[in-house]
């Protein structure tokens, strides 16, 4: 196919395809705060939060990992900011203590940043005097301002809502189809492997232990064990577990967890199944991904819009892969 929309492909699945722990918009929010610290220098004051609507309501209620339980906006910034640029992957009984004890001393401040974007969130830290700010923009990690004491360390160009990267407007679903059936696989598999060990070992975790609502148990046991109700099953555990504080590692898709466990699992479950080699598989876990992405290139990564139903779409596309189907 045209090497111009080939390497865009493999581009687009190595950028978007990439592991979150949690929740996305709390670690968005950690992630800036443990940026802005360690801008600062200094462990802070008092932290200062300006987040979009819907980053706000994303957070509000989700379990932050490591931090014993804690939940919301003040939770993620607390866990960022304590840790400097270290990843909250890995935090110690004591730094779990720090967090629980800056967000019970109520040093944090949250409002409401009205610029028009989905996703905006400006962080600043404060101590004594010294003061830094970090601005993510559009996208989970896309850091657009990093300031210290009213000089700017690092300052980016911020795209037009709803403008898309040169890449994303190349993707059509003939293409993607296309790709899907003649990409050298050693430029993804890796990637692609890496989703369906990381994605599939949430969903058995939720299944194994209590998250959330406990839907995927229910569904199993109200349902039979059926491939359709695997799929419905296996996913909804995994979104359980994610958000109810689990500490395994998602690979996203459009920048959520969610949506990145429902392009993977009833692929994988389906091609289970039917008894498809892994090549196969990975070409229709391709057609899932870049589908998914194609749908929610014009949306954004967040809105009103439930992603999951983009991305449930998307799934039904690489099943159909799976099942013999093409373009037509």
């Amino acid at each position: 196919m045209n090497a111009e929309i080939y390497n865009a492909y493999v581009a687009i699945l190595h950028d978007e395809l990439v592991p979150a722990m949690g929740c996305t918009e709390p670690i968005a929010i950690a992630y800036a705060a443990a940026l802005a610290r360690d801008t600062l220098g200094v462990m802070p004051e008092r932290i200062e939060i300006q987040a979009s609507g819907n980053l706000i309501k994303n957070v509000k209620s989700v379990v932050v990992p490591n931090t014993s339980g804690l939940k919301g906006i003040e939770a993620a910034a607390a866990a960022g900011a304590g840790r400097a640029l270290e990843v909250i992957s890995r935090v110690s009984p004591d730094q779990k203590e720090q967090i629980r004890d800056m967000v019970s001393r109520n040093i944090c401040s949250v409002s409401l940043l009205e610029s028009g974007r989905v996703l905006d969130l400006i962080i600043t830290l404060r101590s004594g005097d010294l003061w830094a700010r970090v601005r993510i923009a559009d996208r989970h990690t896309n850091v657009v301002l990093v300031e210290k004491n009213g000089s700017v360390l690092l300052e980016k160009p911020v795209e037009a809502p709803g403008e898309l990267s040169p890449e994303k407007r190349l993707l059509n679903i003939r293409d993607i189809v296309e790709f899907a059936q003649t990409v050298d696989l050693g430029d993804v598999r890796d990637i692609l492997l890496r989703q369906v060990q990381c994605n599939m070992a949430v969903c058995e975790e939720g299944m194994r232990s209590s998250y959330g609502g406990n839907v995927g148990k229910v569904l199993l046991r109200e349902l039979g064990e059926g491939v359709l109700v695997r799929c419905k099953a296996m996913a909804a555990a995994g979104s359980d577990a994610r958000m109810g504080g689990c500490e395994l590692p998602v690979i996203i898709n459009s920048g959520s967890g969610n949506q990145g466990i429902t392009v993977t699992v009833p692929v994988v479950e389906y091609a289970r199944e039917l008894g498809r080699d892994e090549d196969t598989m990975l070409r229709a876990l391709i057609i899932s991904n870049l589908t998914a992405i194609h749908q929610k290139a014009g949306i954004g990564c967040l809105s009103a819009y439930c992603g999951a139903i983009s991305a449930a779409a998307a799934a039904g596309a690489g099943i159909a892969y799976l099942l013999g189907g093409g373009v037509y």
